[in-house]
């Protein structure tokens, strides 16, 4: 918020969703998408690109400049150890996609995504 005062905007709603940034029915992105196609905002202003979708920030921002929207990215990218980061973007996508391919069957998901993140540790153990 200090951020935008500083730069004369006047804010029209702050977002936050918890769900994954794979994940594309979050309620702040699709209530976002409304305000950028109603042009109801001039400026997407967000802490780090990756806040805003883990993957295809250039997509994001290409769409809203069709409607006459530009992203501030405030503090640029996270910081993060690469490795970390890799880790973490290997976990979100077995995540989604053993939800797709389970779907309700939650402990199959969860069996999946369990062994995985096991062969990760296991893989960092011996480097």
């Amino acid at each position: 918020m200090q951020y935008c005062s500083s730069k004369g905007y006047r804010v029209v709603d702050v977002l936050s969703d918890v769900a994954s940034g794979l994940k594309t029915s979050r309620r702040g992105l699709l209530k976002l998408f409304n305000y950028v196609v109603n042009r109801q905002v001039d400026v997407v202003v967000v802490t780090y690109s990756d806040r805003l979708t883990r993957f295809g920030f250039e997509y994001l921002e290409y769409f809203f400049k069709q409607y006459g929207v530009r992203v501030e990215v405030v503090f640029g990218e996270e910081p993060k150890d690469t490795y970390q980061e890799l880790v973490e973007d290997l976990m979100e996508i077995v995540t989604s996609f053993a939800g797709k391919l389970y779907g309700l069957r939650g402990h199959k998901k969860k069996k999946l995504v369990e062994g995985f993140k096991k062969l990760l540790e296991e893989v960092e153990e011996s480097a």
